[in-house]
């Protein structure tokens, strides 16, 4: 079966894509622990809300950034031919990675609220939060086996410098989301069958040469 050109999605190589990937997922990163230093008073483990600055850091870090990296292993052409233990090994470790960093994301949120006697889990945010990491640690299982606010709206050029940063942050991080999501369905990324011509042709699948 022959796979859609290039030009349906995008009609850049492999691993170009990848690198842009990892520079957007550093400066996700970067931008997220830059907005809780200087504008949420940076971080501590003392229960304080530089406690909670700890939550946004961990679940970028390990939900978006080292999750799409995991569910993008399997896209690299090596991982095509040759054993495949590295590649699973290296699969398992970002995944448990990501999810180590979102249990301590949630801990950091516990312990806060537990600091300051406020109440766990009475957002919406909270309650999806909870079930997206209870799933997620399901799917390692299965090999082996906002709060509510009332929105004081203004103009946008009336938000202060933060609120600007933080949603260039949402926007960031909702590119690096999209990006992942668009290799994972471009065709011609796929593993290809045990007899295409393609396992013979690794370079020019990672760095787009013509053929």
């Amino acid at each position: 079966r022959r796979h859609l050109p290039a030009t349906v999605m995008w009609d850049l190589p492999f691993l170009p894509f990848c690198a842009l990937l990892a520079v957007l997922g550093f400066v996700c990163v970067a931008f997220v622990s830059a907005w809780c230093q200087y504008w949420r008073g940076g971080f501590a483990l003392d229960g304080s809300t530089r406690t909670f600055n700890w939550h946004p850091v961990l679940m970028v870090t390990g939900m978006v950034v080292l999750y799409g990296a995991a569910a993008l292993v399997y896209r690299l052409p090596p991982t095509w031919t040759g054993p495949k233990l590295p590649w699973k090994l290296l699969h398992g470790a970002l995944a448990l990675a990501a999810f180590i960093l979102a249990v301590l994301g949630l801990a950091a949120v516990f312990r806060f609220h537990n600091e300051h006697s406020t109440p766990n889990m009475y957002s919406l945010h909270s309650w999806l939060g909870l079930a997206t990491v209870l799933l997620f640690s399901c799917q390692l299982l299965v090999p082996f086996s906002a709060s509510p606010r009332k929105n004081g709206t203004s103009e946008y050029k009336l938000l202060p410098p933060e609120a600007v940063f933080a949603n260039t942050l949402g926007l960031l991080i909702l590119l690096f989301g999209v990006l992942v999501l668009g290799a994972l369905a471009r065709p011609s990324w796929k593993r290809p069958d045990a007899d295409s011509p393609d396992t013979r042709q690794v370079p020019a699948l990672l760095w787009g040469a013509t053929r």
